[in-house]
């Protein structure tokens, strides 16, 4: 292949300038704070913008526009789920959060906050909350690194193996420089790069299928019924689609970024932008989809790569229909979503092995700058495992995603809404409403995927039937307990009341 088509000069330059990014942010870094939370600094902007991205991973553009080429705006339901659930998640969790965390001894992490919230001396929420943090976070760093080899395959002609290892490298080198700020700032870079192809690419689609006035027709043609979005779904499977708006609660790279914004002030016009980001975009993934839907019918000679594989469906409009420069930019914001979503998942993966288990077992009193090492390495290893659960060149990037989305909405889903709203939550129903919506969403996905339900819904309600119904039958918190709370749920009236002010 020739490596000098405008297509990958484009593509190699927007590495680069990732890359230095992270160099830049390296100076910036000087303690472990500043490396997994940045100093708590981030503005509204790039709370809003970084949150967007790093939700929003390869699925986005492959995924989902997949899934609607393949079938139809059935699909779409998970996109609707996803809005609502990510606008109560903003609403309800962002700023409560920010503030209990630095109230809670300033944790820097979810099982940080866990075991400050309550009180727990004999650390088994930090140790049980880390062990499902890795678990789910292995998968969904493979679910990354698929999506990204994908795209290198697609670009380079590279071998599947080749192009995993390529792709994994270029986000590990800026996650290892930089660490959260880093992150944070490219995150930004890529939100505006992914709203500018989701947008571009269905309206230069529609426009190239000449005459439009057939548009309806040739999508009926080509996929009957294509157009409704309630043909061909049960009850069972919209509730399941929706569902997905549920696991917004517990993911940890999303919530981080919410316990890093400069202040609870920041967040109503952070939730503002994000969500205008959020709408742009998944109405811009389910386009490109079903636009692709008539393009193919008419292009059947082109059709061969995406019958092979709907997920790429992206990917083949814009090699097929952009300028090649433009087709750079425009393939970079498949690696944007990667990359951005990979990196903080990587960088929570460290931060959970580094804070939660290095730092409170191995080495107490280890010094920052041995913390931002280990961390750094901690990220390298984490890395080498989702590469090697991602080697199977048959892996799908939206099945990866969903199992551990539901993983991480079941387990820590209910745990956050209730630490952050009800202060007669105990320790033992932090613990075992933990464990009982992690065991569910694993159980239920190898023995019950013939029903049909999403395994976050039964997850998720065991889960939280589970964490009220011990926490009522045992003693009530420790007094220094509810007074931390009342202290959070004071603080953050007060300043979310100057805000809306």
């Amino acid at each position: 292949m020739n490596f000098l088509t405008p297509t990958v000069v484009t593509f190699l330059f927007y590495i680069v300038v990732m890359v230095c990014i992270g160099l830049y942010a390296y100076k910036k870094t000087t303690d472990f704070s500043d490396y997994i939370l940045g100093g708590r600094s981030l503005g509204s902007f790039v709370t809003a913008l970084s949150a967007g991205a790093s939700d929003m991973s390869g699925w986005l553009l492959m995924g989902l526009p997949g899934a609607i080429f393949l079938t139809g705006l059935s699909e779409s339901w998970i996109a609707i789920g996803l809005i609502i659930g990510a606008w109560f998640n903003w609403y309800m969790v962002a700023g409560r959060l920010r503030v209990h965390t630095e109230i809670q001894n300033n944790a820097l992490t979810l099982p940080d906050f866990f075991t400050y919230r309550f009180s727990d001396t004999k650390k088994i929420l930090r140790i049980v909350s880390a062990m499902i943090i890795l678990v789910f976070f292995a998968i969904y760093c493979a679910s990354g690194m698929v999506a990204g080899a994908r795209l290198f395959e697609s670009i380079f002609g590279l071998s599947y193996t080749t192009a995993l290892w390529v792709s994994a490298i270029a986000t590990i080198s800026y996650v290892c420089i930089g660490g959260f700020l880093a992150i944070s700032w490219t995150d930004t870079f890529q939100a505006g790069l992914m709203i500018f192809a989701l947008l571009l690419a269905p309206i230069m689609t529609y426009l190239a299928l000449g005459d439009t006035s057939q548009f309806s027709q040739i999508i009926e043609t080509a996929r009957p019924h294509a157009s409704n979005m309630f043909t061909g779904v049960s009850g069972i499977a919209i509730i399941s689609s929706m569902a997905w708006g549920l696991g917004y609660f517990g993911q940890p790279h999303i919530l981080v970024r919410f316990m890093a914004a400069d202040s609870v002030r920041s967040i109503p016009n952070a939730r503002r932008i994000g969500m205008i980001w959020m709408v742009l975009c998944l109405a811009g993934a389910v386009a490109v989809g079903y636009v692709g839907i008539a393009y193919f019918h008419i292009h059947p000679e082109l059709a061969s790569a995406v019958k092979a594989n709907p997920e790429t469906v992206f990917m083949e409009l814009t090699k097929i229909l952009f300028n090649p420069w433009i087709a750079g930019v425009v393939l970079a914001a498949i690696l944007a979503a990667v990359m951005s979503t990979l990196s903080c998942q990587l960088l929570v993966c460290s931060s959970t092995l580094t804070e939660d288990i290095y730092k409170s077992f191995i080495r107490k009193n280890a010094s920052q700058t041995e913390l931002v090492w280990v961390g750094r390495l901690m990220v390298l290893a984490i890395s080498v495992l989702a590469i090697f659960l991602a080697m199977r060149p048959d892996s799908k990037v939206l099945g990866l995603v969903a199992y551990a989305w539901a993983g991480f909405g079941a387990a820590f889903g209910p745990l956050i809404i209730l630490s952050l709203f009800w202060k007669r939550m105990t320790l033992n129903g932090a613990l075992l409403g933990m464990i009982v919506g992690a065991i569910t969403v694993i159980v239920w996905k190898n023995t019950m995927a013939h029903v049909g339900l999403y395994e976050i819904v039964p997850g998720f309600i065991l889960s939280l039937l589970t964490i009220i119904i011990v926490s009522l039958m045992g003693k009530a918190p420790a007094q220094d307990v509810i007074e931390r709370f009342e202290q959070s749920d004071e603080i953050y009236h007060r300043e979310m009341g100057e805000a809306l002010k």
